[in-house]
């Protein structure tokens, strides 16, 4: 969502209209928008991303919109309460929790950064976005050491960072109808995509448009491919024997997720088998199979489902989340 707000803003600096971005810089309890959420907006109320939604977000728009007839380019910080109980900083909304939002404008001459910006992520390349009173910031990922914060002591004394991990990256083994399926929804949802088959001619192959990069190869190559550790490898090809294949690959890799489709018959076999060639359970006890949370899915489109939202989960597993549960 990220990627496509700044995209959203070079095009309009281009068209040499100015923009108000919205960022949340950290959020406590229920609060709807969590820290990293971005909305862009322009003086005609047109916009993109969110920051939580709701009379709140109506709120925003409209500050914006001010913001920018004004010509104030000040990057300002406010904290919004979601409750009743305090009396001012009021959202409107009775979720609980609370954020801090900073809102600046960006004219022509931010038009160069934003260039920079649009050139890392067309690379799927992990940069630093960085913002202060004194300004906005975005620059490559020199080491591994960054992370994300956020420092308060007052108005005019506070940093944010924010790696910008421009897309997630999914690895889908299977170029058939849940492969087809799962790119459509992952590539919604913002995933970078790589899908891979041995199989030339495939129909749902050939009319995939949503996987950034399709490979057609032979499987027996697959250890040659280089995987990172926040990458997600799904298992969804045709057939046994090279699902089975291609876990044996991969059940080393030290990634953030695999997952493997199959029936639970299919996968007490399969497991069973490799128990019997001597493989330790311990060696697949990360693995998800069967794939996907379950949600009864039954068609493709489900299914495809069911397994986005498992990514989904564990993509967002370490965010604060407000429930009790």
């Amino acid at each position: 969502m990220s990627g496509r707000i700044w995209q959203f803003v070079g095009e309009n600096l281009t068209a040499g209209t100015p923009v108000a971005v919205l960022c949340v810089l950290d959020s406590q309890g229920s609060s709807p928008g969590r820290r990293g959420f971005k909305m862009a907006v322009t003086a005609d109320g047109r916009m993109a991303g969110t920051v939580g939604g709701g009379i709140m977000e109506h709120k925003w728009v409209e500050f914006a919109k001010e913001k920018i007839n004004s010509k104030n380019f000040d990057i300002e910080i406010k904290k919004q309460y979601h409750d009743k109980d305090h009396k001012e900083n009021r959202s409107g909304m009775i979720c609980s929790g609370e954020q801090t939002i900073a809102i600046f404008v960006l004219g022509a001459a931010h038009g160069k950064m934003l260039d920079s910006l649009i050139e890392f992520q067309t690379r799927n390349q992990t940069c630093i976005f960085e913002l202060s009173p004194s300004g906005i910031s975005f620059s490559p990922l020199t080491g591994n050491h960054e992370k994300d914060r956020f420092l308060f002591k007052f108005e005019d004394d506070w940093s944010y960072r924010e790696i910008l991990n421009t897309k997630e990256h999914v690895h889908i083994f299977g170029g058939g109808h849940v492969g087809l399926a799962l790119s459509k929804i992952l590539s919604m949802l913002g995933f970078y995509i790589e899908i891979y088959d041995d199989r030339p001619g495939l129909n749902t192959w050939e009319s995939n448009d949503t996987a950034n990069q399709k490979h057609l190869i032979d499987y027996d190559s697959v250890k040659d491919i280089p995987f990172r550790e926040n990458d997600y490898i799904v298992l969804v090809t045709f057939s046994y024997r090279s699902d089975k294949f291609l876990l044996e690959q991969f059940m080393d890799k030290k990634v953030k997720y695999i997952g493997m489709m199959g029936s639970e018959n299919k996968i007490r076999t399969l497991y069973r088998e490799l128990e019997e060639e001597g493989r330790n359970p311990s060696e697949w006890a990360h693995v998800h199979a069967p794939i996907g949370m379950e949600i009864y899915s039954k068609t493709t489109m489900e299914i495809a489902v069911s397994i986005a939202g498992q990514m989904i989960k564990i993509k967002n597993g370490d965010l604060p989340h407000g429930r009790s549960y």
